[in-house]
Formats: structure tokens, sequence, C-alpha cells
């Protein structure tokens, strides 16, 4: 996998397909579009999830793909799309291979994340893991390039299926946060109406009682 002058980007969206998961749809969007606009050269995009595939086709985006995958995602459901990613590589269609995703922190955060694929980048290590390095002496049949051939798509495949289920796990908290707080709502309304309620039945009985107590004054008298 050859480094190259980027000329055209492939950008990796993976969104939601559906709403209610408060602001993580609006900051995938956002992100996005943020990086269609200040990316060196052209930018395709292959979306998973309608949100996404609808944003860029709004947009105008160049959408070179659209998949959906279901609710419990496994492997084989996203097979597909890391291939794709690496075929499009391979043929020098594009220069550079990018996931933007919704990463998962905790159930209240999720964060977009920007990562590149493709080439992939080496590792941050530190001083002392680079000497280890350097002095193994490592042996590859038939040779490093053909491991490397074959390694480099199964690993891509993996970095795809594990940011999607990622992106799976950090919308079902939004949406869980989401529906919680609507539902917080909903109960501040419930009581505050049941309030206004409850004076106004009191007011009502208090007027009634005046009235009698206005007319029995008004007969006794």
């Amino acid at each position: 996998m050859k480094v190259r002058p980027v000329k055209k980007t492939l950008l990796l969206l993976v969104t939601p397909d559906r709403g209610l998961a408060g602001a993580l749809v609006g900051n995938l969007q956002r992100e996005a579009g943020k990086f269609i606009q200040e990316a060196e050269g052209e930018v395709s995009v292959i979306a998973v999830g309608r949100k996404g595939e609808r944003f860029i086709t709004r947009t105008g985006g160049d959408l070179l793909a659209g998949f959906s995958v279901p609710d419990r995602p496994v492997m084989d459901d996203t097979v597909t799309v890391g291939r794709m990613l690496v075929e499009e590589y391979r043929s020098e269609r594009v220069d550079r291979v990018v996931l933007i995703y919704a990463q998962f922190i905790s159930t209240a955060v999720q964060e977009v994340t920007i990562r590149q694929l493709l080439p992939v980048e080496p590792a941050q290590r530190g001083e002392g893991d680079v000497q280890k390095l350097h002095q193994l002496d490592y042996i590859y049949e038939p040779s490093i390039s053909s491991v490397l051939q074959s390694l480099v798509p199964r690993y891509i495949e993996t970095q795809v299926y594990h940011g999607i289920l990622e992106a799976f796990a950090s919308e079902h908290s939004a949406r869980m946060i989401a529906m919680q707080n609507a539902t917080d709502n909903a109960q501040e309304i419930v009581e505050g109406l049941t309030l206004d309620l409850n004076k106004a039945r009191q007011e009502s009985i208090t007027a009634e009682l005046l009235d009698i107590v206005g007319g029995v004054a008004a007969l006794e008298g």
C-alpha cells in the first residue's frame, strides 16, 4: 500500500439510520461537511447509514455508495465495505481513505472521530519500544510484500467492523439519553400542569364556598 500525493480522498461516513439520538447525527454531519470542505483535492463518500447518505445527497456531495447494516452487525455484514475501500485504494482511484464515526467513550459521552485507514499510519511507539523492535530479526515467507498484501485488507476489514460497532454503541447510548431526557421533560410538564389544575380546582372550590357563605349571610340578614 504505497503512500501517494493526495489528490482524491475516499471518506467512509458511519451514521445512524434513524434520528432521535440527540445531537449525535448533527455532530457527525457537521464534521463530515467540514472535512469535505477542508480536504485536499476531491472527496468521494461511502455512507453507512441512511442519515449520512441523505446528508451527502442533499449537500451535493459525491456519493460513491450507500450501505445499511443490521442493528446487531457481525463481521460478514461489513466485509463488503472494507473490501470496497481496499479496492478503491489499490486501483489508485483514491489516494487516501478516511473514516468518520462516533467513538463510544462512555454511556454519556460519544466523540466524533476522524481516522485515516489508508495508507496505514505507523503506530506511535516509545523510544524503548523502537529499540526492542530493531533488535528483533523477523523472517517473512514468501516475502514481506506478500505478507502485507494479505494482512492489510484483513486489517482494514477489522477496523471498519470495529468502527461500525463503536458507532452503533454510541447511537444506542445517545438515543437512550435523549429518550430519558424527553421522559424527564415530559414528567416536569405533567407535574406543572397537575399543579396548575389543582390550583384552578382550589380557586373554583373557594369561589363556590364564598358564594354559599355570601348567600347564607344574605338570607340571614
